[in-house]
């Protein structure tokens, strides 16, 4: 419209050169694409180098490979537009890092990796790597055996853009970390595991320029963990702190953390500044494995911050140590806990935490041997709680289950394994928990195969993730690698949505089965009532379980 008709094949013809593609009306082709490939056409010559490594983007390692054997141009875009690349370490390899590097000039991220059995490369390789990888600012080693701490001291120098370091399986020890932690200042995470330098009497490790930047800090399997005490306490805007299966005290280290806190904020608020600054910067602590007490326990408990704590088996910690916790840390968004079935941490503790912390998104117990009384106040006082995991319990049965299906009305996600639970706590969930979308039973051998189709029948948008189960009436279950197989009857592991077919010739075979498992507990009302002010779309519960 508006348009003289030689203006539009003016444009058309305009559209069709640049393309390579001839109109309908000078082909007679009804598609609009001309029935002629030229052979010596680059139909991608004109996308812009920029557009192609944006396509790169999304292919995988393999895929990008291939294209990069296309032609020279994507070659070269291939090597300047990756920006992560990881190597087979062996000491083969040093010979090639010239043209690899040459190639690949902007990688910003680099893995170097190498298997027990071979030999890795050696300090010059990893100088020879700095010195061509400016730009570099991730850098994970694993089981490079050969590099010392000349040569990573020597990478320091020349990597002082390196944001984050991890490194196992290594020989090289707290000189070559001293280095890293002196000439890379603006380091953010720091991960060790297993790293053989690091023993008994060897010299302590600091924070040195990095004392201001590094906010993660990751120890893992280390013998002599206690060396790290100066960089812990030292890293002034830490906030994530992971000590797993590190031998040696540490409740030492904790109580160091937690008076750095507190005097912390006693001079902020002598100079009168905002009481958030980066001194309780600490939000994140995972202990696993360690010899710590409930004295490291109440240290932690002064880094009022904390919204992520993992307490996993940990043999010395008890209600105590939570109830500390709990009183202090009232941010507290995930917390997870291993009793080990020491008996140590139960229901005392689990009450704390549902009255001074209800912004408790998500909780996960591991052989903990918690009740209704407290899973009932965690249910009625966390109202955030989306995500619960209970596992390896013999005291949370039917009853528990039935307390969280009546008042968890922000759960979406539900993992319960190897507890003494039956149908009847399945059935409790088949109107509770209205904004559940997943649910996972493991080794719960109280719960039939029927329960968990009358699950599926009830809610059938509902994700149901059942392990192995006996069947009454013949069927035999197992399981396997690819998952669950039955014979006579077709029950997926990962359920869909139920048409009103499958709903209508289940309910008179199954399903009245199952209806008869429940009749005691139907009879007695125990929730049909509280099931029904939810199907009449009520804002309150006032069932007592």
């Amino acid at each position: 419209m508006g348009q003289s008709p030689s203006a539009a094949l003016d444009r058309e013809s305009s559209f069709s050169h640049r393309f390579g593609f001839l109109s309908s009306s000078s082909s007679g082709s009804s598609d609009g694409f001309s029935d002629e490939i030229l052979p010596n056409r680059d139909y991608t010559a004109e996308i812009p180098d920029e557009c192609l490594a944006y396509v790169f983007q999304f292919l995988g390692p393999g895929d990008r490979n291939r294209c990069s054997l296309v032609c020279k141009r994507w070659l070269c875009v291939d090597g300047w537009s990756r920006h992560r690349l990881s190597l087979d370490a062996q000491s083969e390899i040093e010979a090639s890092l010239p043209s690899i590097f040459m190639r690949f000039d902007s990688v910003t991220k680099l893995t170097l990796r190498c298997s027990r059995r071979s030999i890795s490369l050696n300090d010059g390789a990893l100088v020879a790597i700095s010195v061509r990888c400016q730009n570099l600012t991730r850098l994970k080693l694993r089981g490079c055996r050969e590099i010392s701490d000349e040569g990573m001291s020597t990478f320091a120098k020349n990597s002082k853009n390196l944001r984050k370091l991890s490194c196992g399986s290594c020989t090289f020890g707290a000189k070559a970390l001293n280095a890293v932690l002196d000439y890379c200042s603006n380091l953010e995470e720091l991960s060790v595991k297993r790293l053989r330098g690091i023993h008994d009497g060897a010299e302590a490790i600091g924070p040195g320029a990095a004392a201001s930047s590094l906010k993660t800090i990751c120890l893992k399997e280390l013998v002599n963990g206690q060396s790290f005490e100066p960089l812990v306490v030292g890293a002034k805007n830490l906030k994530a702190l992971k000590i797993i299966h590190c031998l040696g005290d540490w409740d030492r280290v904790l109580q160091l953390i937690g008076n750095r806190n507190r005097n912390g904020k006693e001079n902020l608020h002598l100079n009168n500044y905002n009481s958030n600054g980066n001194n309780d910067a600490l939000m994140e602590i995972h202990l696993e494995r360690l010899q710590v007490s409930d004295i490291g326990l109440s240290a932690i408990s002064k880094c009022t911050k904390i919204e992520n704590l993992h307490i996993v088996k940990t043999p010395d910690c008890s209600n105590y140590g939570l109830v500390s916790v709990a009183e202090h840390c009232k941010l507290l968004k995930k917390l997870h806990v291993d009793g080990w079935r020491t008996n140590r941490i139960g229901d005392e503790g689990l009450v704390a935490v549902a009255k001074h912390c209800p912004n408790l998104e998500e909780l996960v117990l591991v052989g903990v041997n918690a009740t209704h009384l407290s899973l009932g106040a965690i249910a009625s006082n966390c109202s955030k709680l989306e995500r619960l995991a209970l596992c390896g319990s013999g005291t949370i049965g039917n009853t528990e289950i039935a307390c969280i299906a009546a008042k968890c009305m922000a759960l979406k996600k539900l993992c319960i394994k190897g507890c003494p639970i039956s149908d009847i706590a399945i059935e409790a969930l088949g109107s509770g928990c209205p904004s559940l979308v997943k649910i996972k039973l493991r080794k719960c051998r109280g719960v039939s195969c029927e329960a968990g189709e009358w699950l599926r029948e009830q809610r059938g948008s509902l994700v149901i993730n059942m392990d192995a189960c006996e069947v009454d009436g013949g069927f035999e279950a197992s399981v396997s690698n690819g998952g669950i197989h039955e014979v006579g009857v077709d029950y997926p592991q990962v359920v869909s949505q139920v048409t009103d077919r499958d709903a209508s010739t289940s309910s008179n075979g199954r399903l009245a089965l199952l209806r008869s498992k429940f009749g005691l507990f139907a009879s007695r009302n125990f929730v049909a009532c509280t099931f029904r002010r939810w199907s009449n779309n009520e804002d309150s519960f006032n069932g007592n379980l």
